[in-house]
């Protein structure tokens, strides 16, 4: 693979238009505007007309054989987003997460570029003219594909494929493209497709109107045939009536599939055993964490949606009580609602759980927005009011002064390193504290002959004293009201 021509988008525009930098188009990032500088509406003119390169995220491989490797399979992306609202540094930070989740799906980003603006526009989601200012880049970079940082309306993504003559992708899509290559289990793969269904079925167009061609008169050469003959329905009315059925019956499909998560979740219910649940932003370190506390061995990798299908394991409290520790998907900012309402069978286990542990990448630039993002996911499928204990993950490559922030921030916190075992002892500690307690207290002595009542006291409830006399083994504690009412026949 060859590098890209340089290409000055500013020379450029000054040679053919007679535009310098500071008319139109700026390269590299900008100063926050002045808010008492001169403005048109709420911004500078200046702000407005800016198209900003992202310096750095570029992603061209230098070794020779990989590039060989990957070139079959890559597809060259530049990445355009539309800053309206924050600081420049939440623009840039949305930029880098953006080249993360293309790379993720396995494409490589030659060129990152976004504009400010109060708001994308209606028809091309950048300013119309910055569209020529990315197909300048689109052609010297050799791009086939361009990502938008946001989720667009068919319109928009229809006009810049015909402005820009390459495909055009925006966040959702791309989300939902990598959850498609990481799905693995049944109803996983069944969720993903459900959501680029439900997605798809609104953004159905083609080349030259071709979907809005009738399937009437001789339609053999098309593959009509017999019965699609006639002033029968348009390409885009059989494409969209194929994706209800399809979207119906995949519904079906995870109706039963739920079926068997709620019997699980009943049992657990049924046995009084508390249950833990991982949640937090995606790659923060949670299958890590689950696997620090448990030993369940999942699968660990830095990389974005590693992990789409929860992991329940069995544990127990040091002093001996049994209960569940559960990793989820992770979240991500602008999480497709397509998603959230696919996945709400298994984000079910976050909502049912009786604690909540809010796994943060301490190391990130943008924790506390990454906190936000999260929370604002939970509140959608209605977990914001399971109790939340904030962990604090990867100390061992995060800034002091950061984690002290997010422990003044967050004062029900913990810090750990997944990595290293720093912190997991408090850790589990605190967890094993915040577990339900059995609401029923008990004074009972149990012949030794019931050794089983002890074993599941231990197990499901809580022994504050035990002392073996000549007539039985005396014990107080507290215990849920299904055991209590068997201990009652032994009560003191």
């Amino acid at each position: 693979m060859t590098n890209a021509p340089d290409f000055n988008l500013d020379a450029e525009l000054e040679a053919t238009t007679g535009w310098d930098d500071e008319d139109a188009f700026t390269s590299g990032y900008a100063d926050e505007p002045d808010p008492e500088a001169p403005s048109t509406g709420d911004q500078d003119l200046a702000e407005r007309h800016a198209l900003r390169r992202v310096v750095g995220l570029r992603t061209e491989l230098e070794d020779i054989t990989e590039v060989e490797y990957r070139q079959l399979r890559l597809e060259r992306v530049v990445l355009v987003g539309v800053w309206t609202e924050g600081t420049v540094a939440d623009a840039e930070n949305s930029m880098a997460e953006l080249a993360l989740l293309a790379e993720t799906a396995g494409s490589e980003v030659l060129e990152a570029v976004y504009q400010r603006r109060q708001k994308p526009d209606p028809a091309t989601y950048v300013g119309r003219g910055k569209v020529d200012g990315i197909k300048e880049i689109v052609d010297a970079t050799g791009a086939d594909t361009v990502i938008l940082d946001g989720e667009l309306a068919p319109s928009q993504l229809r006009n810049l494929e015909d402005k820009l003559k390459v495909k055009a992708v925006d966040r959702t899509a791309l989300i939902l493209d990598i959850f498609a290559q990481h799905a693995k289990s049944k109803e996983g793969q069944a969720q993903v497709e459900l959501a680029q269904l439900q997605y798809m079925k609104q953004r159905l167009r083609g080349w030259g109107g071709n979907l809005s061609r009738q399937a009437g008169g001789r339609v053999g050469a098309d593959g009509g045939g017999i019965g699609g003959r006639g002033p029968g329905e348009t390409k885009i009315e059989t494409d969209r009536r194929r994706i209800n059925d399809k979207i119906a019956k995949l519904r079906r499909d995870l109706k039963h599939m739920v079926g068997t998560r709620e019997t699980k979740r009943a049992e657990r219910r049924r046995n009084a055993i508390p249950s833990v649940a991982i949640a937090g932003y995606t790659n923060a370190g949670k299958s890590s964490l689950l696997n620090r506390l448990t030993d369940a061995g999942v699968l660990v990798e830095d990389s974005l949606f590693a992990t789409l299908d929860p992991t329940t394991r069995r544990t127990t409290t040091a002093d001996g009580r049994v209960y569940t520790m559960s990793d989820t998907v992770g979240f991500v900012r602008h999480l497709p609602h397509q998603l959230v309402e696919a996945f709400r069978s298994t984000l079910e286990e976050v909502a049912d759980a009786d604690l909540i542990l809010h796994v943060v990448d301490g190391s990130h630039s943008d924790p506390e927005g990454q906190i936000a993002a999260v929370r604002e996911v939970l509140a959608e499928i209605e977990a914001d009011k399971v109790p939340e204990l904030v962990v604090i993950n990867k100390a061992d490559a995060a800034d002091p002064m950061v984690l002290a922030r997010l422990r003044q921030r967050e004062p029900h916190s913990v810090v750990v390193s997944a990595r290293t075992g720093e912190g997991i002892a408090e850790a589990l500690a605190t967890v094993e504290s915040e577990l339900p307690r059995p609401e029923v207290s008990f004074e009972v002595l149990l012949p030794y002959e019931r050794g089983d009542l002890i074993n599941r006291l231990h197990q499901k409830g809580e022994i504050e004293s035990l002392e073996h006399t000549a007539d039985g083994t005396r014990v107080t504690g507290r215990a849920h009201e299904d055991l209590a009412g068997e201990l009652a026949a032994y009560a003191l």
